[in-house]
């Protein structure tokens, strides 16, 4: 990965922690950019096109968690990874950040170096055609079809919004098709790199991903107790 061709947005109301982190990302090789205002986020983003945003939960005016709605609404920025950087780190504020669409959530006080290692893996899985197999672009699964080359998923033709983290878990359950995967084998898989994130977080993701695929969600089925398997045979709920 050339690091710096990626484009990190920092938004943050404490100039204090924009600047530590805008610092230890440029010493990276990243190119980065930094907001104190959420309210310029949006229009500031769509001129900068991140590959990637940091994002403070509480905020005035406009809070992490609405900008990173904003962000999963806009066709511009649906699928770049979010990250939340934010002082709330109980499991029910956590749980609530991936459901809006973040796909990873750092508490602070928070270390330097784990954050560089998450936005590494982050931008590493959302790269267009990332741990493709040679021979094989598309995964197929009745009216469901993974793309790993363009980095689209469709349901009967439909294109499906995911984020970079719902896509590469799709993908992995695809990969390992009538396997099953633990959750704590995801969390590191899909993840890539070893996290005291409660396997919570997996279950979370999966509602979130069954919720976008409709009928197709019967593919991925739930092993009580251990984690998840895309099953090898068309279940009757998918067509």
């Amino acid at each position: 990965m050339a690091e710096s061709a990626k484009k990190i947005l920092i938004v943050d109301d404490e100039p204090d922690v924009t600047d530590l982190v805008a610092y230890n990302l440029k010493a990276k090789g990243f190119v980065v950019e930094t907001l104190n205002n959420p309210n310029a986020a949006v229009g500031f983003a769509h001129a900068f096109k991140p590959d990637l945003a940091i994002l403070d939960v509480m905020m005035p005016e406009l809070n992490g968690i609405q900008l990173c709605r904003m962000f999963r609404a806009d066709p511009a920025f649906k699928g770049i990874p979010v990250i939340f950087l934010t002082a709330k780190a109980e499991e029910h504020d956590r749980v609530q950040g991936f459901e809006t669409g973040a796909d990873d959530y750092i508490c602070k006080p928070f270390s330097i170096k784990e954050l560089v290692l998450r936005v590494r893996a982050l931008l590493r899985r959302a790269s267009p055609g990332a741990n493709q197999e040679a021979s094989q672009t598309q995964l197929h699964a009745g009216r469901l079809v993974l793309d790993r080359e363009r980095h689209v998923v469709t349901v009967a033709d439909a294109p499906v919004s995911l984020t970079a983290t719902e896509f590469r878990l799709l993908q992995l359950l695809m990969e390992r098709r009538g396997r099953v995967q633990t959750r704590e084998h995801l969390l590191v898989s899909v993840w890539n790199y070893e996290t005291e994130i409660e396997t919570r977080t997996i279950d979370t993701h999966v509602r979130r991903l069954r919720e976008k695929l409709g009928g197709e969600a019967a593919w991925i089925e739930t092993i009580r107790g251990i984690g998840y398997r895309f099953s090898e045979n068309a279940p009757r709920e998918a067509s």
